[in-house]
């Protein structure tokens, strides 16, 4: 293998890795000084990479709620039919200091059931 080769095959390769690393975010935008419980129907629930996204209707407004990643969800057996549209949640976490009624979730409860996030 030629050395132009190899380069273009290592830049390659690097930036594949990088891409999920840049895509993700981190979670300074969240005040974990004041945490809060949001409840509601899920009327709408995205379960893909990088985080699992829930949407809720909570006292007049309809929040979003940032889940784990979906390889975590499965492991703690919060499968999609348990955060499928329509089933009630309650979820424990922060909210957004840069957007309105968004927050990321540190547990959920489920028919009674507590799934942990983190």
């Amino acid at each position: 293998m030629n050395r132009t080769r190899r380069f273009v095959l290592a830049t390659a390769l690097t930036v594949a890795l990088a891409a999920p690393a840049i895509a993700h975010h981190g979670w300074g935008s969240y005040d974990a000084s004041k945490p809060v419980t949001i409840a509601g129907q899920i009327k709408h629930t995205t379960f893909q990479y990088p985080h699992v996204h829930v949407m809720i209707d909570h006292q007049g407004n309809t929040w979003e709620i940032t889940l784990a990643p979906p390889s975590r969800m499965e492991a703690r057996r919060a499968v999609l039919a348990v955060v499928k549209e329509g089933n009630t949640m309650a979820a424990y976490g922060y909210a957004s200091t840069a957007r309105p009624h968004e927050m990321r979730a540190e547990r959920i409860t489920v028919d009674g059931k507590t799934y942990e996030m983190r």
